[in-house]
């Protein structure tokens, strides 16, 4: 698999691929790259609808000149422990951060969670954020207050007193609750249409159809759920600095 970045050819590839109504998948096949590369690729220069090769190549290569220029203090990936890569550890919070947008979150709330969910910690303050990401603290505030509201997030204090943002297991668990409690208000609004339709006609069991399928998926979401959490989840006791595992 070829590795590096991607030349102008290769966009030009992708923005025919686009075209086409290819999916990521199979113009990443064609290219022989991950499907999280074009993923990205498109995502950071315009979206299916926008994307063009030629301006693409070229804000790459304006963004690979920036951080040339860069100063040393003024990396936006801070020092690694355990011996990682710190150009590794950019890329992949990259990548997270395009899958998240792709999940339909908006830039500046995938930003933020792709920082938090690589660091070792699980928690960043405001002001560590807005370093992290060269942007405004206003920025990061509005990204909070909308991801708090979802429930991808949550604060809490530490040691001195500073509010910090966390994510965590806990919040994946009620995440997938929280879903699984969303199907059942279509479960009801199905079951209420076959009432309205008329028990046996094409349109209500349709609808009755939707209805069982939701109702067995919610309800093997909720028994996973819980399973999961209770078997797969190790915790850890996290400080600011990096976690320290819970032995006992």
């Amino acid at each position: 698999m070829p590795g590096g970045r991607l030349t102008q050819q290769e966009r030009q590839q992708i923005a025919l691929g686009l075209a086409d109504s290819l999916p990521y998948a199979e113009i990443a096949r064609r290219l022989d790259r991950p499907t999280s590369t074009i993923t990205r690729e498109v995502m950071r220069n315009g979206g299916p609808a926008g994307y063009r090769a030629d301006l693409a190549h070229r804000a790459t290569q304006q963004r690979t000149h920036r951080r040339r220029q860069s100063a040393p203090g003024a990396a936006q990936t801070p020092p690694q422990p355990y011996g990682r890569d710190a150009d590794a550890v950019r890329e992949f919070q990259e990548t997270l951060t395009t899958v998240f947008m792709t999940s339909g979150l908006p830039k500046m709330m995938a930003r933020v969670l792709g920082a938090l969910y690589t660091t070792d910690s699980g928690s960043l303050a405001a002001a560590e954020l807005a370093q992290r990401l060269q942007v405004s603290p206003a920025s990061v505030s509005k990204a909070i207050t909308s991801l708090e509201s979802l429930e991808l997030i949550r604060r809490q204090r530490d040691e001195r007193r500073r509010e910090r943002y966390v994510v965590d297991d806990e919040l994946w668990y009620q995440s997938m609750i929280r879903s699984a409690r969303d199907n059942d208000q279509l479960v009801q609004a199905a079951r209420d249409g076959v009432g309205v339709l008329g028990a046996g006609t094409p349109a209500a069991i349709r609808l009755e159809n939707i209805a069982r399928y939701l109702d067995f998926v919610g309800e093997s979401i909720l028994r996973a759920a819980e399973q999961a959490r209770g078997l797969l989840y190790t915790r850890t006791e996290t400080t600011p600095d990096g976690p320290t595992p819970d032995h006992t």
